[in-house]
Parts: structure tokens; sequence; C-alpha cells
């Protein structure tokens, strides 16, 4: 098995993720403006913000996620490197994890880096537990980026097919969302959560690949 069709997937990835010059940009632009606009329909009292702010934050920042997606494996079925990874040595499954990997570098941990600030503005404390967030924001986005790839897999060869991605992504973002919730919320069961959310990314990194390969075979025949 060789790793430069590997390599290249990734290094082809990293620049499709800034083609145009949105990169991190727009989902970051579509992650800050649905938090700012919270608090406008249910208030700015503090308490109310504290409740909503986790629940809030994982929704937003799934659904910021799906953003960029649609440009993963679209370019690669219409002028033909598809077929060309299906002609290497190299598992089209670690092609896939490669560029789905790259995509998250670009938007998807520009997005967690954000979310402890935006969970400031839903009257998070500051302290030590924002960085423990960070890394829960972390891993449940990158358990975002990979059941989305699915998604983006599966409408490699459908026109504008964002809204495709999302009805097939967004049912299998629910389990991450729901734990990465209820770490931070320090409710009944919130003990063990981190480590479901864990468990759940880890889960969608060994999964996910094999899943993309599956539907870009079928793209490609």
């Amino acid at each position: 098995m060789s790793a430069a069709p590997i390599l290249a997937a990734f290094r082809q990835a990293l620049s499709e993720a800034w083609a145009g010059g949105a990169g991190a940009l727009l989902p970051l632009g579509f992650l800050g403006g649905a938090c700012v606009l919270v608090p406008l329909g249910i208030g700015t009292e503090g308490e109310t913000l504290r409740a909503v702010g986790p629940g809030i934050l994982w929704v937003a920042l799934a659904l910021s996620s799906l953003v960029t997606l649609e440009r993963i494996f679209q370019a690669d079925t219409e002028d033909g490197t598809l077929d060309l990874w299906l002609q290497s040595d190299a598992p089209v499954a670690a092609i896939a994890a490669a560029k789905t990997l790259a995509h998250w570098l670009a938007a998807g941990l520009p997005l967690a880096l954000a979310s402890p600030v935006i969970a400031l503005m839903f009257q998070a404390e500051a302290g030590p537990a924002l960085l423990v967030n960070l890394g829960l924001y972390a891993l449940g986005s990158l358990a975002f980026f990979f059941w989305g790839g699915v998604g983006a897999a599966l409408s490699a060869t459908v026109r504008r097919g964002g809204l495709l991605i999302a009805l097939i992504a967004l049912p299998l973002f629910v389990p991450t969302a729901i734990f990465g919730a209820l770490a931070m919320t320090g409710g009944p069961g919130s003990e063990g959560a981190p480590m479901l959310l864990a468990a759940s990314s880890l889960f969608a990194c060994a999964v996910a690949p094999y899943a993309m390969a599956a539907a870009l075979r079928l793209a490609a025949d």
C-alpha cells in the first residue's frame, strides 16, 4: 500500500476547503450568527442563558459543520479524481478519512476553538472548565464532520446536495449532540457523558470512512 494517494488527497482537501475564499469563515459566521440570535428570542437573563446555552451551542455547532461538507467529494466525482482513487493501491476508506480530516482541520477545529468564546455569551463561567469544554467541542465536531462526510459521499453526484447531506447526517449527529450537551449541564448522568462523547467520536472515526468508501464506489459506478 502506498501512502502517496492519501497524502495527496489530504493536501488537495486542505486547498479545497479554502476554495472561493470561504474556508473557516463561513462556518464561523454561521455559528456566531445562530448563537447571537438566541438571546434576542429567549431574553438575556443569566440563569436562562446558562440553562439553554450548552444545548443551543451544540446544535449550532452541528449545523455549522454542514456548511462546507458539500465540497468534500463533489469535485472529485466530476473531474475523474475518484476513478483514480479507485484504481490506486491505497484504501478508499483511508483517502476519504484523510479528506474529511483535512476539512475538519480547516473548518471544524476553528469552530471548536471559537465555541468557548461563544459559551461566555451564554454566561458560562470563565475558568479552567472552558478548556475542558474546548476538548469536548473538538471531539464532537470531529464526529460531526465524519458523519457528515458519509452524507457528502452519498450525495457526491448530486448537484446542490447540501439539503440531502443534512437529511442524511442530522440523525447521525443526535447522539453526539446529546452527550456533548449533557457533559456540560452538570445534571443527572453528566458524569459519564464525556466518556460517551469520546466513544461516539471514536465510533464515527472508525465506521464512517468505510461507509464513505462504499458510497463513493457506488457513485463511481
